[in-house]
C-alpha cells in the first residue's frame, strides 16, 4: 500500500497525494485522482542548474537525430494544419528546430523559451507545439492553463512527452532519471485535461505524442 501524504496534486489540486518510488532517489508523488506524478518541490533544480542542464543536449537543425525526433511529432501534425495559420513552439530551447521544419512546409511558426527566446506571447496561435516541455512543468495547471489561453477556438495543440504506465515500471524509468524532469503524465492524466480545459484528442499514438483540439 502507497503512503498517503497531505499535499495537493500541482494539476488537478486533489488534496491528497500518494509517496512513490522512481528510478532515483527524488522524492515522488502519485495524484490518486488525475494520475499525475509530480517531484516533490525540494528536488527542483536551480534556474542557473535547468538552463546549464538544456545546454547539454544536441539539438539544433544540423543534428539530424534531434530532427528526426522532432519530425515524429510534425508528420502527424501536418493533416489538421491549413494555409495561413500561425503557429508557436512553445518551449523551442536553445536551437530553435521546429520552426524550421514547418517553415519548409509552408507554415509560420513563432517560437518561446523562458531561458533561450523572449516572446511577449500577446497573440494567439492557430497550432502550438510543445515538444518534450510538459514535464519540465513545475507547476502543470499553471503552465497548461497559459499554453490554453494561447490558443485560439479549433486550434491544435501537440504534445510530446513520454507517458507512464504503471508503477511497478516507474521505479525503473529512464524519463525520470534526468533531474530536469518532474512531472509526469499517464494516459488518465490526458482524459482529465481534455475535459478540464476543453480538448477533444484527435490523434494518439499510444506512447507520447497527442494532438489536442481546442473546443
Amino acid at each position: 500500500m502507497q503512503q498517503m501524504v497531505v499535499m495537493n496534486c500541482r494539476l488537478c489540486a486533489a488534496p491528497k497525494t500518494e509517496k512513490v518510488r522512481g528510478a532515483d532517489e527524488r522524492v515522488y508523488y502519485l495524484c490518486p485522482s488525475c494520475r499525475l506524478i509530480g517531484v516533490a518541490p525540494q528536488h527542483f533544480l536551480s534556474a542557473h542548474e535547468e538552463k546549464a542542464r538544456y545546454l547539454t543536449h544536441n539539438n539544433g537543425i544540423a543534428h539530424q537525430g534531434y530532427v528526426d525526433f522532432l519530425r515524429r511529432a510534425v508528420i502527424p501534425a501536418l493533416p489538421f494544419l491549413k494555409e495561413n495559420m500561425l503557429g508557436l513552439d512553445y518551449g523551442c530551447g536553445y536551437a530553435p528546430t521546429l520552426s524550421i521544419l514547418l517553415a519548409r512546409e509552408g507554415y509560420r511558426c513563432d517560437n518561446y523559451d523562458p531561458y533561450f527566446v523572449s516572446n511577449d506571447l500577446n497573440a494567439t496561435y492557430d497550432f502550438i507545439f510543445s515538444t518534450e516541455v510538459f514535464e519540465h512543468f513545475r507547476q502543470p495547471r499553471r503552465d497548461i492553463e497559459k499554453i490554453v489561453n494561447l490558443l485560439r477556438p479549433e486550434g491544435i495543440l501537440v504534445v510530446m512527452t513520454a507517458r507512464w504506465a504503471d508503477l511497478a515500471s516507474f521505479r525503473n524509468w529512464y524519463y525520470t532519471r534526468d533531474a530536469s524532469h518532474v512531472a509526469f503524465y499517464h494516459d488518465k492524466t490526458f482524459t482529465y485535461l481534455c475535459d478540464e480545459f476543453g480538448f477533444q484528442n484527435i490523434f494518439d499514438d499510444g506512447q507520447r505524442i497527442l494532438l489536442l483540439r481546442k473546443i
